[in-house]
């Protein structure tokens, strides 16, 4: 009985240390950004970066993986190429399998009807994200989609806004 006693004392005492924790000392994957608006995002596909900006100023710049096969636009789904031109940032996943996503307009107009011509299907869900649950080995490996770490992503879901313009450059 005596033992019963004390490990219940122990389990309350530990319990309780626990409840001291602050708030802040709870891992999280959602931060909060204080600097300027980032009103654009510009990738460079050659370079495989990606830069924030706020007006014309670089505010934060990113080394990025593409699409498996990145040279060209993208033009029908299933090709491995992530898509070129202007687009909206439209949507927010913070359940994505690929850690923290956030969606990429395409298709627009254009490339729905330049891949129907050709008898092939746009393709769609291009995001933003951090890495997927297995390993990628490096390189280029998503299917179109413009791929940092997951501390990374972390960095940038708050950074940006529904509405903004990102232009994706050869």
């Amino acid at each position: 009985m005596r033992a019963v006693t004390i490990f219940l004392a122990l389990a309350m005492a530990i319990g309780l240390a626990a409840c001291g924790k602050s708030p802040s000392a709870v891992p999280t994957k959602f931060q909060t950004y204080d600097g300027p608006p980032i009103t654009a995002v510009q990738v460079q596909k050659a370079n495989r970066k990606m830069y924030m900006l706020s007006g014309s100023e670089v505010v934060k710049e990113y080394n990025i993986a593409l699409g498996f096969q990145p040279v060209g636009p993208k033009q029908f789904e299933g090709d491995g190429k992530t898509p070129e031109g202007t687009y909206v940032l439209d949507r927010r996943n913070p359940n994505s399998a690929y850690h923290l996503s956030i969606g990429v307009s395409y298709p627009n107009a254009n490339d729905r009807i330049n891949a129907l011509a050709a008898g092939k299907l746009p393709g769609g869900d291009i995001f933003i994200h951090g890495e997927s649950r297995g390993p990628t080995n490096g390189g280029d490996w998503t299917a179109g989609c413009i791929a940092v770490t997951n501390a990374e992503i972390e960095e940038i879901y708050p950074m940006l806004r529904e509405g903004t313009v990102i232009q994706i450059l050869p």
